[in-house]
């Protein structure tokens, strides 16, 4: 069975950084890409940032709201997706999710696989 497992957030005051991460664990062939999701209530859930895991080439896209503030990182050795945020804003508050598409052992396809979520609370 496969799951992801995030780590991070928290409580953070505008301007400061936190970091997330996400590792993929279980019975898996290939992870193709990974990445982070948000979420406020009553709005729909929205792409953070992504990066390929299945290839040597880093390939990363951002939403223009984080550009040039958040970075995503991997370390394919550990089927694991960093997201370092910095210069963090109010409108950054949100619950993050981690996404991956993969595909498990002995399946014919990939699939969106979810975490659980963890709060991001950017506040004075």
């Amino acid at each position: 069975q496969v799951q992801l497992v995030e780590s991070g957030g928290g409580l953070v005051q505008p301007g400061g950084s936190l970091g997330l991460s996400c590792a993929a664990s279980g019975t898996i062939s290939t992870i193709y890409t990974m990445g982070w999701y948000r979420q406020v209530p009553g709005k729909q859930r929205e792409r953070v940032a992504t990066i390929t895991m299945n290839t040597s080439a880093l390939y990363t896209r951002y939403a223009d709201s984080v550009k040039g503030r958040f970075t995503i990182s991997r370390d394919k050795t550990r089927n694991t997706a960093y997201l370092q945020m910095n210069s963090l804003k109010s409108e950054d508050t949100a619950v993050y999710y981690c996404n991956a598409d993969l595909q498990p052992l002995g399946s014919p396809r990939s699939s969106d696989y979810w975490g659980q979520g963890t709060q991001v609370t950017v506040s004075s």
